[in-house]
């Protein structure tokens, strides 16, 4: 079961396919859908034969969740990519956000800022909220509150994030720097997020190979932990890190991202989006 939202920009409507067939959702793919149900209302229409089933060919795909009401991000959550930069493993999550506006369709372009010079890749597991979650008492009961995942691009500038007062939202929050989707697949067809395969090519050259086995703080605990310092809500998303491989941890002269070049990313059962990037 994937949902999928398809359309021009600002008209997207939403779709659902189960087992190669695809089916109009009467509703838009948000934090009050996820709130009522609305995936195990879809699974028993489909079931009684009371949704139209659509052709999409050709149609544009939109991000899979409209209007999400925050993006958090956990910085520095890869033990490979940690290493990479030379950072010591944080002690706690380290958590900034991202402006939601910066979400936009799997294949849409990215922008590269105006005056950027260090624009970077970060392919990311992104978790659903499905419930509200406040003050979770556990890692054990977090997991209750996820609806599901999407592929989610970080996209990132370091020369905003790292150089200019070291504000990480600054190098995070441009226009189009969250590509999302193609597909919401809810937790119940993800049997284990803890060991997800991510992948990431730019230009043909695969950049990313990693898996969220090597998380520093898994799923439970960041649902868990982020809870405690602010109100996760249905259709919130958390962006859970990026594994090795980005331009930032290459070696000089390092590949940061120019007009024309193509990234390809995807995670195991998730799907795969491809983003080309133009100037702002």
């Amino acid at each position: 079961m994937k949902f999928m939202r398809i359309g021009e920009v600002g008209a997207e409507r939403a779709v659902v396919e189960i087992d190669g067939r695809t089916f109009a959702v009467e509703a838009e793919i948000d934090g009050a859908f996820l709130d009522s149900d609305g995936i195990a209302r879809t699974r028993q229409a489909v079931a009684d034969g009371s949704l139209t089933e659509i052709d999409i060919s050709d149609q544009r795909v939109g991000a899979p969740l409209a209007r999400p009401g925050k993006i958090v991000c956990v910085g520095l959550n890869y033990r490979d990519h940690a290493d990479e930069t030379g950072a010591q493993y944080p002690a706690e999550p380290v958590l900034f956000m991202k402006d939601p506006s910066t979400v936009v369709g799997p294949f849409d372009d990215v922008l590269i800022p105006r005056t950027s010079v260090k624009t970077d890749w970060e392919v990311e597991l992104g978790v659903v909220i499905g419930s509200t979650a406040r003050y979770v008492s556990s890692p054990a009961d977090a997991m209750a509150h996820v609806a599901g995942y999407v592929v989610s691009h970080d996209v990132s500038e370091r020369e905003f994030q790292l150089e200019r007062s070291g504000q990480w939202d600054k190098g995070k929050s441009c226009e189009t720097f969250n590509p999302m989707g193609p597909w919401f697949v809810p937790a119940s067809e993800v049997a284990e997020p803890g060991a997800l395969g991510l992948r990431l090519w730019v230009n043909g050259a695969l950049m990313q190979d990693g898996s969220t086995k090597n998380l520093i703080f898994d799923i439970p605990f960041l649902v868990y932990y982020i809870s405690q310092f602010m109100v996760l809500r249905p259709g919130d998303v958390i962006n859970t890190g990026t594994p090795a491989g980005v331009a930032l941890g290459h070696p000089d002269p390092k590949p940061y991202l120019r007009e024309g070049d193509v990234v390809e990313l995807e995670i195991d059962g998730l799907g795969r989006s491809r983003q080309e990037m133009v100037q702002a």
